[in-house]
This record gives C-alpha cells, structure tokens and sequence, in this order.
C-alpha cells in the first residue's frame, strides 16, 4: 500500500520575518530595562544632586561689595568714603564706589585703590579675603590701613527664569562696613600746604612735635586718586609719563643733599664727641683750603664779608660753613655718621609708608661705591650737607622733632593720638646732653630772629601776639641742569613750648630763607591764627 506523506513548506521569507520581530523585541525589553535603570539612578541615586542643580539654575547669587571704610582727619571732616551700595540693582555684582573729598590736596598721604591683581588675591593676609574683581588700596593710607577698611561683603539671591530674566529678589545678606579710620591730619594746614606748593616740586610735611602726628604730608605735585578709582586709563597714563612724577611720594622716598639743616646733626655730633664746647670759636676767614680745593663760607662767596669770630650759637645762627667745616673735621666722619644716625639720618624712620634710606657716606662707603679714597675735602662737604649726603624730607623733620622736644626722637604717627602718655609709646629718648640740646634750640632761636638767616619769620606774630619761631634754613647744591639749589627750611613754635614742627623743602627752588621761608610763614599763621 503505497503511503502519502503531509509535508508543509515555510517559506525563507516568513522565517527571517519571525527573527526579525523577536530581535526587535529582545532590543524592546533591553531599551525599557535600560531607561528603567537610567530613571532609577537620576530620581533615587542622584534625585538631589539635580534638584539641587534645577535650584541652582532658578536662584542666582550676587555678591555685594561692603562699603569701604571712612577716612577722616583730625577735627572729623571726612576724606574719603564709600558710597552705600543699591542692593536693588539686578547685575553680575553690586559694588560701593569710593569718593574722595579734595583729591588732589589729600592724594600724597591718601593713596589710591585699583582692582587687585593675582598676585594681591595669592598674598592677601586679611581675615576679609579678596575675591576676583575686588580692589584694594594701592598706595598710602588706602593701603596701610586695606584690612581695616574693607569691612564684610554681602550677598543678594534673585530668582530668574530659565532666560536669565530677574523675577524677584529671595533673600538679601546685607555686607558689614569698614572700620573708619582718623588720622592725625589736620586738612586745613593741608589744603593751605598743598595751595603753597602749586605748580613747584618740592614737600611740606608738619607735626606735633610731642607726639609725632603728622598734621600735613604734601608732595608737589600731586595726582588724583578718583581717576584709579574711576578707572580713567587716559588721565593714568599721563600721571605715569608726566616727567614730574606726580605719583612719587617726595616726602618718604625722595632723597636730596639736605645742605645747610644738616649743621644740627654737625653741632649734635661736635659737641656729644667733645671735639668743641660752647667757648669753642673759629674765626670766619671766609674761605679754607684742603689741597688745590677751596671751600667757601656763603656770606663770603655771596657778599664778600665775613662772620668775625663764630662759636657754636652763632654758627647756627648765621650758618656758618667755616665753623662747621672746621667742627666737622676735628669731630671725624665716623662720629658725624654715629651722631647723624642716632638723629634718624640714614635708615628708614619706621612710617608705614615706602620709605628710601638716604646716605651718610663715609670711606668705606666711598671705597666700595666710588671706588677712591677718603679725602677732608669729603669731610667738609659731609659738615655742610653737601657732597654723597642725602636724606628724605621725613628725615630731616624727625631730627627737627628732637630739638623741638627736648630730645625725644618720635616716629611719624598716622591715626590721631588718643592717649595723652604717647611719647612714652612712641618717642625715645636720646642719649643727647640737655646742654647740647639747649645750645642748638638757642642757635635756632636766634636763626629766626634778626641778624639770623630766616628773615621771613623774624617777629612773627599771630593775631597781633608775638610767637618765637626757632628754625634752620638750607640752602643745597641740586646737581641739576638748571644749576638752581633747592631750598630748605625746617623750624618749630612756640619757642618754649612747641606745638608744631614744620619741614619745606622746594626743588630747584633757590635760596632756602628766600624760597622755603616764606612758605613756612604762611602755614604757622594758618596754626597759631586759627588756634587763638
């Protein structure tokens, strides 16, 4: 019997459409199984990091700059102050500008800000830290005293849209101002310092003598600090190619032959060494020699006259280069460098400001630097003032304070002084005789008095009273292209009780009691009339 057999045929192409379908849903499963596992890590594993994240894109955190603190003088009138920041402003940053009152009187002790740059934000060591785009002070009082004056900033939330559009401000942490700051300054003397300087290079710088505030401190010229607070590049760069330098600070970094007001160091130094007494006499011949050189006494050279016999007394006095030549000789230069050191010469007076040393040269000195020897002629020019000798403006006002004082030698103080027991904190006293000390106040007494070489502050008085003024004019040799010398005076007042010491310097001026003393005239009126 023959068999039939059912036999059914699937077709190729249904077969790869039955694999196709089951590939497909294998993927299906695995894509699901995949975004399941996807969702689960975003919504349980990292469901706070993006809600975080989602806040963080909604709320926006602006800093807000702390109102930097006031500046004020003395009697309270303010310098310089920080505008209140507008905390509704919508911006990247809130900042608080600075506004200085009278820029250019106040500029030389003032200082100025500018945005801090990275090696400010890598060295700052104030508990306030700087942050990018933050200023801080630069130079002078803005700087010395940046910690105290930045304060704490603030912060502002605002809410925005997913535009960036503002919808409303959140919350807002107010900043904290900084500390005000006054200082001994006294802003009369000096806008009247800084009127007496326009349009001439030179210092004035003013003290109380008792305790070393500064009352005035002017460098001529000067700059103002609102265009680096304003960020005017124009008017910088002129202030840094002016080739006057109205941004060097001439009352602590220049340095200059500080001439015939050195004599006081001369006397200090004859008299403590023995090399001369109050008897002591030489008599002015007008000129001396030491080898082919001759070294003239200015009266000689000037009038053709001469001083007769001059002691100690009238050698200030009249400032007489022959006695100071001759003292300064048998007294040697290494005493004149002791004595002229230990009356704040040649080192830095310890302000708080960039401060040059100056030089009392000697001959090692002239060995190592000039490369020749130590001649008399040297030590002649070292007794006047003249010659390497060089010296700041704040120098010569510090000795000016010893004699002033009675043989306290007072650091240059900043911030008005509160306790009255000061010079025990901040002035020392030397080992300097009372004799020597009243020798020198006596000959600077009659300076300023007729016959002396201050004739500008002969009789002065103030409201109609006599007030003796004790001074020494200076008269030295500038080494400039103009051959004119700069003028010097420093002096003190009242003679017998002295409440302000003052030193003016003029470059290129011309002569020191023609130039510098009537300048000096015009700020004792300005102390004693206002103060009577």
């Amino acid at each position: 019997m023959k068999k039939i057999y059912n036999i059914q045929f699937v077709s190729e192409s249904r077969s790869k459409s039955q694999s196709t379908i089951f590939i497909f849903l294998i993927l299906l499963v695995l894509a699901f199984l995949i975004l399941g596992i996807r969702l689960f890590q975003l919504t349980i594993v990292k469901g706070n990091y993006y809600r975080n994240l989602s806040e963080q894109n909604r709320i926006k955190e602006l800093q807000i700059e702390a109102p930097r603190g006031e500046i004020l003088d003395r009697k309270g009138f303010s310098l310089a102050k920080s505008s209140p920041p507008d905390i509704n402003l919508v911006d990247q940053r809130i900042f608080s500008k600075r506004i200085y009152s009278q820029p250019e009187v106040i500029s030389s002790i003032i200082g100025y800000r500018q945005i801090a740059d990275t090696e400010d934000l890598k060295n700052d060591n104030c508990v306030n830290k700087l942050e990018l785009g933050d200023k801080l002070g630069k130079k002078g009082v803005e700087k010395i005293y940046d910690c105290e004056l930045r304060g704490h900033s603030g912060k502002k939330l605002i809410e925005i849209e997913a535009t960036g559009k503002f919808l409303k401000i959140v919350s807002v942490i107010p900043p904290i101002k900084g500390k005000t700051i006054q200082l001994s300054l006294d802003l009369l003397m000096q806008e009247k310092a800084h009127k007496l300087l326009l349009g001439k290079k030179g210092v004035i710088i003013v003290t109380n003598p008792k305790t070393g505030e500064i009352l005035s401190f002017v460098s001529s010229p000067s700059f103002d600090p609102q265009n680096f607070e304003d960020q005017n590049n124009i008017a910088i760069n002129k202030y840094l190619n002016n080739k006057d330098k109205p941004l060097f600070n001439r009352v602590t970094q220049g340095v200059y032959p500080p001439g015939s007001i050195f004599k006081l160091a001369i006397a200090t130094a004859a008299l403590e060494e023995k090399a001369i007494t109050e008897k002591t006499e030489f008599e002015d011949t007008g000129q001396i020699t030491a080898g082919p050189l001759k070294f003239g006494n200015w009266y000689f050279l000037q009038y053709g006259k001469t001083d007769g016999m001059v002691d100690i007394v009238k050698a200030i006095k009249r400032s007489n280069d022959i006695f100071f030549y001759l003292a300064g000789a048998k007294t040697g230069e290494s005493k004149i460098k002791k004595w002229a050191e230990i009356l704040g010469y040649g080192k830095k007076t310890g302000s708080p400001f960039e401060e040059e040393d100056g030089l009392i040269p000697g001959p090692f000195w002239k060995e190592e630097v000039i490369g020749d020897q130590w001649y008399t002629g040297d030590t002649y020019n070292l007794s006047i003032g003249q010659g390497y000798v060089s010296s700041t403006p704040i120098q010569a006002m510090m000795t000016t304070g010893v004699f002033a004082n009675q043989g306290y030698l007072c650091k240059p103080q900043l911030l008005k002084v509160q306790d009255s027991n000061v010079k025990s904190q901040n002035c020392t006293k030397l080992p300097i005789s009372k004799k020597t000390i009243d020798l020198i106040r006596e000959g600077m007494r009659q300076a300023c008095a007729p016959g002396g070489t201050g004739w500008p502050l002969f009789d002065f008085k103030a409201d109609g009273k006599d007030i003796q003024i004790a001074c020494k004019t200076g008269t030295a040799e500038s080494h400039a292209k103009s051959g004119i010398p700069h003028a010097w005076i420093t002096a003190f007042a009242p003679y017998n009780n002295p409440e302000i010491a003052l030193t003016v310097l003029v470059e290129e001026g011309g002569q020191g009691s023609d130039v510098a003393g009537p300048i000096a005239k015009e700020l004792f009126k300005v102390y004693f009339e206002r103060s009577q």
